[in-house]
């Protein structure tokens, strides 16, 4: 295995790094409520996938104040 002959400062080392960025979350509108979601995923709010329905989402219910 191959290992460095010479230290490399700080600065070629962070140079190198700057390329280590995380990328924004592709968001898009669900067909059926509208409420943005990721691409190829089931939607988190309504439970559709490709037109039909594929998780049961259950409601909460609101608790009342006595």
């Amino acid at each position: 295995m191959a290992l460095p002959k010479k230290r490399h400062s700080k600065a070629r080392g962070r140079r190198r790094r700057t390329h280590w960025k995380l990328s924004a979350m592709n968001l898009v509108p669900c067909p059926q409520c509208k409420q943005p979601k990721l691409t190829h995923r089931a939607c988190r709010v309504c439970g559709y996938y490709d037109g039909r329905q594929v998780i049961e989402i259950k409601i909460k219910e609101k608790k009342k104040k006595p």
